[in-house]
């Protein structure tokens, strides 16, 4: 299988996936900014693969999660007092892994991990 990139956000205000939410992915190198993906997660939150294969290779990547427009399409009263867009960068050295980013969110904080 190659490598490639997926993710999945959790809302952790409502204990729901984040239905929905628009991402980015770009790579970053030598300060030139490459547009990967920019789509929407489906209804349990997941996306991806963002990008795979031949596209796909060791470096640094950057995603961009767009909180505050979810959450103000939630209907919630503190989108945007706090979290705007959450930016996940990170690297990649092995371009035939499988590079699961989660992303955990609230209109107030988040958290992300490496996941399986």
């Amino acid at each position: 299988m190659s490598g490639r990139v997926t993710t999945h956000v959790l809302d952790t205000a409502s204990g729901k996936p984040a239905a929905k939410m628009r991402i980015e992915l770009h790579r970053l190198d030598g300060g030139k900014k490459t547009p990967l993906a920019d789509l929407f997660t489906d209804e349990n939150g997941r996306a991806g693969p963002l990008v795979e294969g031949l596209a796909f290779s060791s470096g640094t990547y950057h995603l961009l999660f767009h909180v505050a427009d979810y959450f103000a399409a939630a209907g919630s009263p503190d989108a945007g007092r706090f979290l705007g867009v959450v930016p996940v960068l990170f690297e990649v050295d092995d371009p035939a892994g499988h590079y699961h980013v989660p992303l955990l969110v609230s209109p107030w904080a988040y958290s992300t991990y490496r996941g399986s």
